[in-house]
């Protein structure tokens, strides 16, 4: 009998063999319940499904960004000591692939913006912003890269409507979670 042979029945017999030492675990931790984990589970996907109920306006977005954002982001977006580049303008993507990468030219999402918002800011502090913060803060961003306009309110059914200008310019890996 081969080598490769003997292994494959010796790899055979353990598998079906009842070890309840291997049935053992090292004890650690807890089960966890459906609602642990839902409250970590605040995915957003493109058409909405996941936005939380809330509101925001650009206004308000102003304030809360001046707050809460400005010290990494720089004021009104135009870029900071966290992220030197602005969060808006810059030139069509059709320019290159050097060019700046912004809100306005790049997300092919809105909520992607707001996801990202949710579940990642501010840098020091992730997930302590208020549902509505974010959407103030979402709907600020998007008036200044004029997505929307400056007395448009952002919430779960306005929110994915807005057609982000460089939406047709993706492929689309997996189109049915769209």
């Amino acid at each position: 009998m081969s080598t490769l042979r003997a292994l494959s029945a010796l790899s055979l017999a353990l598998a079906f063999c009842s070890n309840p030492a291997a049935a053992q675990t090292p004890g650690l931790g807890q089960p966890i319940s459906e609602a642990d984990i839902k409250a970590w589970d605040i995915s957003v996907m493109p058409d909405g499904t996941g936005l939380p109920s809330g509101s925001g306006t650009p206004e308000q977005g102003a304030r809360v960004y001046a707050e809460k954002c400005a010290a990494c982001h720089g004021d009104n977006a135009k870029g900071g000591p966290g992220y030197p580049p602005a969060m808006f303008g810059g030139s069509p993507l059709t320019s290159g692939i050097d060019t700046a990468k912004t809100i306005g030219n790049f997300y092919g999402y809105s909520t992607i913006l707001f996801d990202f918002v949710r579940r990642a800011m501010p840098f020091n502090q992730p997930r302590t912003l208020t549902d509505d913060e974010v959407y103030a803060i979402t709907a600020y961003l998007l008036a200044l890269n004029k997505i929307i306009g400056d007395n448009d309110t952002m919430n779960a059914e306005t929110l994915p409507k807005v057609k982000m200008p460089n939406r047709d310019n993706f492929v689309i890996r997996f189109p049915d979670r769209i």
